[in-house]
């Protein structure tokens, strides 16, 4: 774990003697945060480790110690239990110059198997990924298991999750490996069935969802469904709306209701309900949660780029 930590510190991060780097936990992933804290103090004495508590759903809000202090640092990795990626404080470290390796859930077998990877290869295919997703106007994503989505991507900008974090302000995820954008709100049509895996939810069955106008109005299956549902109810109404289109671009990635890593996994894609904030959309809400789809065929203006699973690019 202490490679890949360091690995970590100099490729996807780049810490420079001197940087700042604070890093973000909670009392479940306090041992795990010891390993980057480690790896950090190699290279710089400008080393913070901050825990906090609280926290019942991704896209919460941190204390605002924690957020100002995230904005002060020149490099936070979010080493938590939940995900703080898709919050306000985030975005405003990053507003700041921050360079930000966010990693929700991450455990010591991730760590070990994912974060020795050399990121290049991965970064090159999301980057193209993420070029093709900004330069489009329409997606209409496809499954073996019912999956027949249309979306409307007009004038937004997708993100490419290299894991190379090394400009002022960049951030992503570790592991990483996707390409991303949020789809306009209100336009998503058809119906999302999550046969992958689905965050913090074990899957004891695919969970269909009928999306109307950007809205997920119905929802069915077994008990990972009811679960699902009731998630969704306690953040509110915003909460079911489709706030993002992602591709997985990580041959390292394995299947697991740790969606962290699940969302990376090479020729899956997935569709996630929720805040988009982070993707340049309108829904500003304490809930994101990621659905992923197996084997899919995904057209961007017709074209197909990815087909059962399969890059065509």
């Amino acid at each position: 774990m202490l490679k890949a930590a360091r690995n970590v510190m100099k490729q996807c991060l780049a810490v420079k003697s001197g940087e700042s780097v604070l890093i973000v936990t909670d009392p479940a992933r306090t041992n795990l945060a010891g390993i980057f804290e480690t790896a950090a103090r190699e290279i710089t004495d400008k080393v913070e480790v901050v825990s906090f508590t609280g926290q019942t759903e991704n896209a919460q809000e941190p204390p605002e110690l924690v957020a100002a202090k995230m904005k002060a640092a020149n490099i936070a990795l979010l080493v938590t239990s939940l995900s703080i990626s898709h919050t306000k404080a985030r975005k405003d470290a990053c507003a700041a110059g921050c360079r930000i390796a966010s990693m929700p859930g991450i455990s010591a077998d991730i760590i070990k198997r994912t974060l020795t990877a050399d990121y290049t290869q991965i970064a090159k295919l999301s980057t193209k990924l993420a070029q093709i997703l900004t330069q489009a106007k329409t997606a209409n994503l496809t499954s073996p298991a019912g999956t027949d989505l249309s979306f409307n991507l007009s004038g937004r900008t997708a993100l490419a999750d290299t894991g190379l974090y090394l400009k002022p302000g960049s951030w992503g995820n570790l592991p990483a490996g996707e390409a991303c954008i949020g789809p306009l709100e209100n336009k998503t049509q058809g119906r999302l069935v999550i046969d992958g895996a689905l965050a913090g939810i074990e899957l004891d069955r695919p969970v269909e969802i009928t999306i109307k106008n950007g809205f997920a109005v119905k929802i069915t299956g077994g008990q990972a469904a009811l679960k699902f549902i009731k998630s969704l109810n306690q953040a509110g109404t915003a909460a079911f709306q489709v706030a993002e289109l992602g591709i997985g671009t990580n041959p390292l990635a394995k299947l697991s209701p740790n969606v962290l890593e699940a969302e990376k996994v090479y020729g899956t894609c997935h569709v996630a309900l929720g805040s988009n904030i982070s993707y340049g959309g309108q829904i500003d809400v304490p809930f994101h949660s990621d659905g992923i789809i197996l084997n899919p065929t995904l057209q961007i203006d017709g074209k197909i780029i990815l087909k059962g699973g399969k890059f065509l690019i």
